[in-house]
């Protein structure tokens, strides 16, 4: 027992040697307490002092699995990104559209654009919903192996469809699985790594909705050009590429410790953590364990997790932050980029055109995102994210500018690239960071259900803004194009307001901390400065 003690305190010596080099807090656990909360405290020790390589080096396992769990999203960006494209294909609208008079071509009706695009949505909408409660009785692993296999059977309706309402309903339908991938990818990527990695683990969700809008833009710059069916039966072939691999692997994937640790299981707790990490980082998987509990001794209450405590005390903050940063993505940006084709087409681009530049668009948005794990690191999720969507205002003002000052060749061409910059500077800044700031707001033992009520207001914020979008670059409607960006400005400046005054700086701060500076009631501006005693347990 005494070397033990004394090999703990030798690596006590070098953790703080560590934090001294690097102008980190060392903290002093030379205190004799319970052995359990000592081995808890050493363990947030130990992950608070990682650098970034140091932590992807002792886990790489649940860097891998953190990845696996991310390409669920592909799934989600694939479908919502190839409605959008449909609406832009010519064979579609002449199958499913109308001729429109006023452009002498087939196009799809403003009503039926904005029912394929939120139709999705709206399945999406119901499935976020029953992912809370699904995952906090079965946990992550098996609540998206059932939704991945919902969805190859939905494909078959959305393959076979030929009529409007069969697309509209097919959608609806693979939108339910998506809502369960979506309220849980970022839960589990931010309980499965260290402290240290849960900002480029939460922020891989982005670059796979990238990924996803990349492998669309390609299937489809490719086949938009054929006069038959194969124009939009062939991409919606491939979506079957993605599930059942995933679910195979995610079969293999062990389950989240925390969440074993919230339902008592802690011997499995203990075998889940040994597999997220290396030999070396995992020597004792019981302080591991045992700095969980203490995390969730804080939110300790005899009832199950329910969606009333969602609103209640300290988690109703919680909860509103989570909603407000999910629902603002569909403000500041985000819709140019999901029909940028569309826009580059009203924009005045040929359609190889505006289908290449669409591709471009989302091959940047993938470079934008690994870069935003640069900016998270050393700027913090609320300074990206605020000054992100700030700089987006100006650019979507720009845009509007250009749209207004007449029909010509050089508006056109400002026009496409502003609407590019738009797309491209929203996967640097806001769009990353808010999968952290998701990933980490939310109290352990609510975690299920918060992410997925606010999935929910993402998705009630997104569907009439579809209806908007759809409406102001319809040609048959309001016709803005560019000029809808002073519409998104107004609506990203408000964003930007209330985020700058209710988003706390969550950067480098353990589940336990980010707990008691929420009961403490801080000021979202004073997180960065507020110290929490690594002894603190309220």
């Amino acid at each position: 027992m005494s070397n033990d003690l004394s090999e703990k305190q030798s690596s006590a010596m070098e953790v703080e040697d560590h934090a001294t080099s690097a102008n980190e807090p060392v903290y002093d656990i030379s205190e004799k307490v319970d052995y359990d909360r000592q081995g808890a405290i050493d363990a947030e020790i130990a992950e608070r002092n990682m650098t970034v390589i140091q932590a992807v080096k002792a886990y790489p396992a649940a860097s891998w699995w953190a990845f696996v769990m991310s390409c669920t999203i592909i799934m989600e960006s694939y479908c919502v990104f190839l409605m959008g494209q449909f609406i832009a294909t010519d064979r579609f609208a002449k199958d499913f559209g109308v001729h429109s008079a006023r452009t002498d071509k087939w196009i799809i009706e403003a009503s039926w654009q904005s029912a394929f695009q939120c139709s999705g949505p709206i399945g999406a909408f119901i499935g976020v919903f029953i992912a809370g409660p699904i995952t906090s009785y079965v946990g992550y692993r098996w609540a998206t192996i059932g939704g991945l296999m919902a969805l190859n059977g939905f494909i078959f309706i959305f393959y076979f469809g030929n009529s409007q309402g069969m697309f509209f309903a097919s959608q609806i339908l693979e939108g339910i699985p998506w809502g369960i991938f979506i309220a849980n990818a970022p839960a589990y990527c931010a309980e499965i790594v260290p402290m240290r990695l849960r900002a480029p683990a939460t922020q891989m969700l982005q670059m796979f909705w990238a990924i996803g809008s990349i492998i669309v833009g390609g299937i489809t710059y490719h086949y938009q050009s054929k006069d038959d069916p194969s124009a939009y039966r062939v991409p919606i072939a491939l979506q079957w590429m993605f599930p059942t691999p995933l679910a195979i692997l995610l079969f293999l994937a062990p389950e989240s410790p925390w969440w074993l640790v919230r339902q008592g299981r802690l011997a499995e707790a203990e075998k889940a953590v040994k597999r997220l990490g290396r030999a070396s980082a995992t020597d004792n998987p019981a302080d591991a364990v045992a700095m969980m509990r203490r995390t969730i001794e804080l939110e300790k209450t005899e009832k199950k997790p329910n969606l009333i405590e969602l609103w209640k005390g300290t988690d109703l903050y919680r909860t509103l932050i989570v909603c407000g940063v999910y629902a603002s993505q569909n403000l500041t940006g985000n819709l140019i980029a999901n029909q940028a084709v569309y826009f580059f087409k009203q924009a005045g681009m040929p359609d190889n055109t505006a289908f290449a530049l669409g591709l471009i668009t989302s091959a940047l948005q993938w470079v934008m995102v690994m870069g935003s794990w640069v900016l998270t690191t050393y700027l913090g999720r609320r300074t990206i994210y605020v000054y992100g969507q700030l700089i987006n205002c100006v650019f979507l003002i720009a845009l509007g500018i250009a749209a207004s000052v007449g029909d010509s060749d050089p508006a056109s061409n400002a026009q496409a690239s502003l609407g590019l910059i738009v797309s491209v500077l929203f996967c640097l800044g806001p769009a990353p960071a808010s999968w952290v700031i998701i990933g980490e707001t939310s109290s352990v033992r609510l975690r299920p259900l918060t992410t997925g009520v606010g999935r929910g207001a993402y998705y009630l914020v997104n569907i009439p803004c579809i209806f908007l979008s759809s409406y102001m670059l319809n040609t048959d409607e309001g016709n803005l194009g560019g000029k809808s960006g002073y519409v998104w400005a107004g609506t990203a400046f408000f964003c930007t307001a209330m985020s700058w005054w209710f988003i706390p700086e969550m950067k480098h701060r353990s589940f336990r901390e980010i707990d008691i500076l929420f009961k403490r009631k801080v000021q979202a501006r004073k997180w960065k400065k507020t110290v929490v005693d690594i002894r603190d347990d309220e």
